[in-house]
């Protein structure tokens, strides 16, 4: 992977260079570097999939396509485009209802459905539209990802056993566009929390999770499809880079914006600077399935109880903490060892990011309740509350 190799351990915003960012957006991606691509068009190549069915359907031809895939997602342009991904868009049609339908009753039980990157009100999501669908109308979810291109794209990227998440996003007219930013996992961490992290994780966060959209509808530059910055996954401190000023008006001078079709999909690395669009029109709503894949590799070796480990932990280390025994970084090693440290995964309609990018987790709140001398109870029902949220 190209990137701006830099000569510390760590990485921090002070270090980002526009100057080199701009270096590396400026490159083209040759017809040579996407030979079985039917165009390109600002950058990123464009695919007529039902014309690859042959290649996707032999061994070696579809190892050749997948490469050039994940070629592209990792040292070129960063993004790719299928065309008609389905040719049949009517189960497209089919699972836009179901989803309608969810956001309707979802919004009549007034469930908070808060965004990453959009300002409130700007649009309606369904979380974990994959399980939703496949509970409403299994028949539907089934020959809605029976899609051998889908299935490519994603092993291309991930390899074998990836997991599949999705989320519905449906921005109506006079929607505001998306700040641009990076996506999950890195991306959905604040300045501060970044910077803790070494530079290899900072390279090694995009190829564990692969973005992706299958359009519901026709997407435009009125109605807000996404907007694309080629290239710019490779440079390595953009993490920290993307909520910068300057970084965010270059990206609002390079940025590309390819239509879409009903059933078509766009892939591209999660490191990659993007933004949904403003929807300016007055009478469209834009309708996406968004997916957010992950590498099966992204998991721990032993199913470990922490809710458990924290209610039997958290009494004697709160003695500790009242008789001064242990130092700041002793408290911080014990909670490490004990709770759960990441936001993810969780129930975004039960447990949604609020005031900030992620929701709170087990050792922020094992924190929280040590600052203002929370009783063992009423630490075991917040611990409990934070559970209930998080289940499936």
């Amino acid at each position: 992977m190209a990137t701006i190799f830099v000569d510390t351990t760590y990485l921090h915003a002070s270090q980002c260079d526009l100057g080199a960012f701009k270096a590396l957006i400026e490159d083209t991606l040759h017809r040579a570097d996407v030979p079985h691509a039917s165009d390109i068009i600002n950058n990123v190549p464009i695919y007529d999939t039902p014309t690859l069915a042959d290649t996707l359907a032999d061994t070696e031809k579809r190892k050749a396509l997948m490469a050039e895939w994940a070629g592209v997602l990792m040292n070129r342009s960063g993004v790719v485009v299928l065309r008609r991904t389905y040719r049949d868009v009517s189960v497209i049609d089919e699972a836009s209802e179901i989803f309608h339908n969810i956001i309707r009753d979802e919004k009549a039980s007034q469930s908070t459905n808060a965004d990453h990157f959009a300002p409130a009100g700007s649009n309606d999501r369904v979380w974990n539209s994959l399980q939703k669908l496949a509970q409403a109308d299994p028949d539907v979810f089934t020959r809605y990802f029976a899609n051998p291109a889908l299935d490519a794209i994603c092993e291309s990227w991930l390899g074998p056993c990836y997991q599949l998440t999705a989320q519905v996003n449906l921005v109506y007219p006079g929607g505001q566009a998306q700040q641009p930013h990076r996506d999950y996992h890195m991306g959905f961490q604040t300045d501060d929390r970044t910077e803790l992290f070494p530079a290899h994780v900072h390279a090694l966060s995009p190829v564990l999770t692969l973005q992706g959209a299958i359009a519901h509808c026709e997407m435009n530059e009125e109605n807000g499809v996404t907007q694309l910055l080629p290239f710019s996954q490779r440079y390595l401190p953009g993490y920290l880079a993307y909520r910068r000023d300057d970084f965010r008006d270059c990206f609002k001078q390079n940025y590309v914006q390819l239509p879409l079709a009903k059933g078509d999909t766009v892939f591209f690395n999660p490191a990659l600077f993007h933004a949904a669009g403003d929807n300016k029109t007055t009478d469209e709503n834009r309708l996406g399935n968004l997916l957010q894949v992950s590498s099966a590799y992204g998991r721990a070796l032993e199913n470990v109880d922490r809710t458990a480990m924290c209610r039997w932990v958290y009494p004697h280390l709160q003695k500790c903490v009242d008789a001064d025994k242990f130092t700041s970084a002793e408290v911080n090693a014990v909670i490490a060892a004990t709770a759960e440290g990441y936001s993810f995964p969780t129930n975004l309609d039960t447990d949604p990011p609020v005031g900030g990018l992620a929701p709170e987790t087990q050792q922020e709140l094992m924190n929280r309740c040590l600052d203002s001398n929370t009783s063992p109870d009423d630490f075991n029902r917040d611990l409990d509350a934070l559970a209930g949220k998080r289940q499936a």
